[in-house]
């Protein structure tokens, strides 16, 4: 994450005392040798996982492409992994998406797709939230006539800690549009993502 965006963000330095601190409290002492580097590892790692911050997901839908040939169907991007992390406990949501909309005249390359959810996936999140984020902005910068997004994902902020459950998946969804008014759009989109069906 780059330091020029936030003047009041802390400096690498202080965040990596904040690590240090936090393996003090956790009852380890972070001058010993298997340590000594890991408040830098974990400075390293947070600007990969939270690099989110530094990007604009409507950005990555601007370039469309108008020659498709009359295509008019539905577009569906499936099985999209993402890795996140929730804003509660900073634990790690990881799962997949299914993103889809309706063109209207207007297509955006597929990459996009999965450009954007990587945009929202990397930051503190709330997989609600992220889910109608990502329904959001695609229906705001590509005007299609709907959008579709179902996102899965296990929280590691219950199965490794709270109550302890595992191979529990979340299911989220957000319909706009066709997909929200038109039970047929919305039944094939379902269908294709393979919702209902398990």
């Amino acid at each position: 994450m780059s330091d020029s965006n936030n003047a009041s963000k802390p400096t690498r330095e202080q965040a990596e005392a904040a690590v240090r601190t936090l393996l003090s409290w956790a009852g380890d002492d972070p001058a010993r040798e298997g340590l000594l580097d890991t408040p830098k590892r974990v400075v390293k790692a947070y600007e990969e996982w939270f690099g989110g911050y530094d990007t604009d997901p409507a950005e990555y839908l601007r370039r469309t492409f108008e020659e498709v040939e009359g295509y008019d169907e539905m577009v569906v991007l499936r099985d999209i992994p993402y890795e996140s992390h929730c804003e509660h406990h900073l634990a790690p949501i990881i799962g997949k998406a299914h993103i889809g909309y309706l063109p209207n005249g207007r297509v955006v390359g597929i990459s996009k797709l999965a450009r954007v959810l990587e945009s929202y996936a990397k930051r503190l999140q709330v997989q609600e939230k992220m889910t109608a984020q990502i329904a959001h902005v695609i229906q705001d910068v590509l005007a299609p006539l709907g959008v579709g997004v179902v996102i899965e994902g296990e929280h590691e902020c219950m199965t490794t800690r709270g109550v302890h459950k595992r191979g529990v998946s979340m299911v989220t969804s957000t319909l706009l549009g066709t997909f929200r008014d038109d039970p047929r759009t919305r039944d094939e989109f379902l269908q294709i993502v393979g919702i209902g069906r398990r």
